[in-house]
């Protein structure tokens, strides 16, 4: 028995000297809380403005990114923050388009009827594909055109963000999409309130063109509401169903990148489809909420909690952006955005006038 004793006592150095070497694996975790800590402080921060006359009018996820912009190129992120702040912009992300599934029922989809579903599907497609192909004309790189494409068809900043789960492209990128989007989706919310009547637009139809035009669902109700409670309602509907059709886009512009990178001559594991997973639970919080009735006052906290992760993520996608970089992409991508305004908006139109 002595020589086995004497062989563990003789490793129990070895076995001391490399726990330390092992020791980040297992306290990991909490390397993510300054990061964690920091996009979180600004999303709260982003709810706080809210409160500021004028400020209102914008959704906190627009206020978090600004913020987590100004901190980055004023201040620094701080270099601890990093793996939180990456944290934040992926996995938050994920889980806060998961929990947007809450916010839409089948019944609310019905209720737009046939010609309204219409009206938005062929509104998203027809402005997605203008986009994608201007930007190949003002030679703006491709995965910066679909991220404008998708934040003005679908819904505005989360959709930015969620494609970019496939499109993968830079943070640079990425905040650039999530400007054009507030700039223009904020121009639309005080334009479009004036139109009604110039347009003979009743209450129905403006909210239906609202919720197929405008990007953000916060900008959609300002400036639905405007019209009166009928307009604004089947406006935030609109938008809802327009905010379903979020799934069938990233789940094609994942098969579509997993062709171009296969076509592309990359190794088998390079070529993977990145297959947003979370879509899938997206889709099921739509259906669970669709046969259950969650109480109005735990749907509010559940509004809240996503609109706050969305926040989060924003925020962290600000601490990752360098404002030279935004410079050196130029007017160029601001242009695309401003045609697929006109586009969603001028074809959106037409289709709302030919149809009710």
């Amino acid at each position: 028995m002595a020589a086995p004793s004497h062989d563990l006592i003789a490793d129990a150095p070895v076995a001391i000297h490399h726990r330390p070497a092992h020791a980040p694996a297992t306290p990991g975790a909490p390397t993510l809380l300054p990061g964690l800590a920091l996009s979180a402080a600004l999303a709260a921060g982003a709810f706080g403005l809210r409160l500021v006359p004028g400020l209102g009018l914008f959704s906190p996820m627009i206020l978090a990114i600004v913020a987590g912009m100004a901190l980055h190129n004023v201040i620094g992120t701080p270099a601890r923050a990093k793996p939180g702040v990456a944290f934040s912009m992926r996995r938050v992300l994920r889980l806060a388009i998961i929990l947007l599934g809450l916010q839409l029922t089948a019944a609310q989809i019905i209720e737009v009827g046939a010609r309204g579903l219409a009206v938005i599907a062929l509104s998203l497609t027809g402005t997605f594909v203008f986009t994608v192909w201007m930007g190949r004309l003002l030679g703006i790189d491709r995965k910066l055109a679909e991220l404008i494409a998708a934040g003005t068809s679908i819904c505005g900043a989360s959709a930015v963000i969620a494609t970019n789960t496939v499109t993968r492209a830079h943070d640079e990128d990425v905040a650039y999409a999530v400007a054009c989007v507030t700039v223009f989706g904020s121009i639309a919310m005080f334009i479009y309130p004036l139109l009604p009547a110039l347009l003979h637009l009743d209450a129905h139809a403006f909210g239906l063109w609202s919720g197929a035009s405008i990007h953000e669902i916060a900008q959609v109700v300002a400036a639905a509401f405007q019209q009166g409670q009928q307009a604004g309602e089947f406006g935030t509907i609109a938008k809802l169903a327009r905010v379903m059709l979020l799934a069938p886009v990233v789940l094609t512009l994942g098969l579509l990148a997993t062709r171009r990178a296969r076509h592309g001559g990359e190794t088998r594991s390079n070529a993977q489809p990145p297959l947003p997973w979370f879509v899938f639970g997206f889709i099921a919080l739509v259906g669970l909420n669709s046969v259950i009735s969650i109480p109005a006052e735990m749907k509010t906290v559940i509004v809240t909690a996503t609109t706050f992760l969305l926040s989060m993520a924003l925020a962290a996608m600000g601490l990752e952006t360098d404002f030279a970089k935004l410079k050196a992409k130029g007017l160029r991508p601001l242009a695309l955005g401003l045609l697929a305004f006109l586009f969603i908006a001028g074809f959106s139109l037409a289709l709302v006038k030919l149809t009710t």
